[in-house]
């Protein structure tokens, strides 16, 4: 029936409203537009020296307060007209594609809501390192690299694979992937971090109980902002590309590894059919790493993963195979039972918990 449909659709959104409304309670956002409000219509304002800064801080969390307080009203008028109407299909029927429209400006906005940092618009890089343990971490590394492609695909995200370093018996001891859509790093900065497995390993004759571990860092691709990069502090290799590929792959030494003597920081590429192109992509890649080390610097923290040791009690999360199926975050403790779809990319609960917990951080700071 048509009324189940819509009570459905209805409730299929109702986490994300009160998700929304616990973030706008969090920040108490209601007071400080009260706040801002009278500040800005303060008789003389116009003297402040920031007064630019501030109106703009205003006209922003008022459209948002207002673009809320709008939708919830919305949602909750549409509610009481589904269970008024409950028995008649003809005014189902006349409010049912505006049911849809509101339930999509719910998603939409639960989105914009969280994508509020400086950087959340961004494309990224995400690089994924094996940990310690050899075979069975590079496999751990390559499991991963396939759930994020996968959770790429889910969210329509377009993916390059840069740079692809396989397993010397299995798996991929790094990988670099290039991947570009709106909020592209306002999701992805979710999966910063260990990612711990335990299971049986198939790598194992006697079929023990393995833990293993990998990295994942993301750093956002910054367009506008320059860094000046002194050639002679660079180390610059190439190599044979290796992995899937072209007719080029693994014929002409068209791969380029690049150094950054200072901080160590390393960037590869292999994607590119040519030796110039590699290292074109390899030095924006440098760029935007060292961008992010500046501006991680002035918070006084370091995000890179590569810098932690990848090993037990630093992880993010766990994906446990066995002797029970669990996938749990370590910072949220949001879990799910069925770690295989979480393995296939079914990663946007994960993600929006742990925003969702940032943003309510940050209102608080």
């Amino acid at each position: 029936m048509l009324v189940d449909e819509l009570r459905e659709k209805l409730k299929s959104v109702e986490p994300d409203i009160q998700a929304i409304t616990s973030c706008v309670t969090q920040a108490n956002l209601e007071q400080k537009v009260k706040e801002l409000d009278a500040q800005v219509n303060g008789e003389n304002f116009w003297q402040h020296p920031q007064r630019d800064a501030i109106s703009k801080e205003y006209r922003k969390f008022k459209q948002i307060l207002e673009d809320y307080q709008a939708l919830v009203t919305q949602y909750r008028d549409f509610g009481e007209l589904v269970d008024l109407f409950h028995d008649n299909e003809t005014e189902l029927e006349a409010i049912k594609s505006d049911i849809y429209q509101v339930c999509r400006k719910v998603e939409k906005f639960k989105v914009e809501f969280l994508m509020n940092q400086e950087h959340d618009h961004c494309n990224c890089y995400v690089t994924i390192n094996s940990g310690a343990g050899g075979t069975e971490s590079q496999d751990w590394a390559h499991m991963l690299l396939r759930m994020y492609l996968r959770f790429c695909e889910r969210e329509d995200f377009k993916v390059d694979v840069l740079d692809y370093q396989a397993g010397e018996e299995a798996g991929i001891k790094s990988a670099t992937l290039y991947v570009r859509k709106k909020n592209a790093y306002g999701f992805l900065k979710a999966e910063v971090g260990i990612h711990r497995l335990v299971r049986i390993s198939p790598f194992d004759a006697n079929k023990r109980r393995h833990t293993s571990f990998a990295g994942l860092s993301v750093t956002p691709e910054l367009e506008d902002e320059k860094i000046v990069i002194n050639e002679a502090e660079l180390r610059i290799d190439t190599y044979r590309a290796g992995g899937a590929g072209g007719q080029h792959v693994n014929k002409t030494d068209s791969a380029v590894r690049i150094t950054h003597l200072p901080t160590n920081i390393v960037v590869q590429c292999q994607n590119e059919r040519s030796q110039m192109q590699n290292r074109q992509v390899a030095m924006k890649m440098l760029m935007a790493k060292l961008i992010q080390k500046q501006e991680d610097e002035k918070r006084a923290r370091s995000a890179a993963v590569e810098k932690k040791k990848i090993e037990w009690g630093s992880q993010i999360r766990s994906y446990v195979l066995h002797p029970y199926k669990m996938v749990k975050d370590h910072r949220t403790d949001l879990e799910s039972g069925q770690p295989e779809n979480v393995l296939d990319g079914d990663l946007m609960p994960f993600i929006e918990k742990y925003l969702i917990m940032l943003s309510q951080e940050q209102a608080s700071n």
